[in-house]
């Protein structure tokens, strides 16, 4: 049997963005029977389905703000879930909620705006093509007012897997509990009509490559 994938969709998400991380999911080598969680969808967010899932992804929205408004009361079964030995998987507003300010709290320090720390190459939050350096090479990547992620070594240690222009991490990877968690503050799911959509020039290679490696090392973590 296939093993399961949440991939949560509802009110804490922008239109588009489940539905990217699931395909990202699916041309994965994992085998996933991938799955929508959320208000709406057939199966809910809650302790007894998480405790099914290899993986829980949680993808791009709108501001932190209100979506964690709006998952407040599932922190807890996501955090219990991790720290149980489960796989958090976070995207621009998922990683964004990996955080603690507010957030589930999964990470070893926090999170903040990359279009605000000192040296951006972006410093609007509209739709941006952003480089980062990951595993050592340049990649393009989709962007729009992503985190970094502010790490506390006494707190716990972390694999940094991509960098900003200004050498803040862009992608990491740690543990919470019995439990592992990937977050990357750029999309590395988005397909090329999101670049097009806004008038953006898709890079020359996409950057699905990228969002895999992460889920990879998630999950062999």
């Amino acid at each position: 049997m296939a093993a399961r994938a949440l991939v949560y969709r509802g009110p804490a998400s922008s239109p588009g963005c489940p539905e990217a991380v699931a395909g990202l999911l699916r041309t994965s080598r994992w085998d996933f029977d991938v799955r929508f969680v959320g208000p709406r969808e057939e199966l809910p967010l809650t302790p007894d389905v998480l405790g099914g899932a290899a993986l829980y992804a949680q993808p791009g929205g709108g501001e932190l703000g209100p979506a964690y408004r709006r998952l407040r009361r599932r922190a807890r079964a996501v955090r219990e879930y991790v720290a149980g030995g489960g796989r958090y998987l976070g995207f621009c507003l998922g990683a964004y909620l990996a955080g603690e300010t507010p957030g589930f709290g999964l990470l070893p320090g926090d999170t903040d705006r990359y279009i605000e720390s000192p040296g951006a190459t972006v410093t609007s939050d509209g739709d941006a093509v952003l480089r980062v350096r990951w595993g050592g090479l340049r990649r393009e990547v989709y962007f729009q007012d992503g985190p970094y992620f502010v790490l506390d070594p006494a707190r716990g240690s972390a694999e940094v897997v991509a960098q900003y222009d200004n050498g803040l991490p862009a992608a990491v990877v740690t543990r919470f509990g019995h439990g592992v968690v990937g977050v990357v503050g750029p999309h590395p799911e988005a397909t090329a009509d999101w670049f097009t959509d806004v008038g953006l020039r898709p890079p020359r290679r996409a950057a699905t490559d990228l969002g895999l490696d992460l889920l990879d090392r998630v999950m062999a973590a």
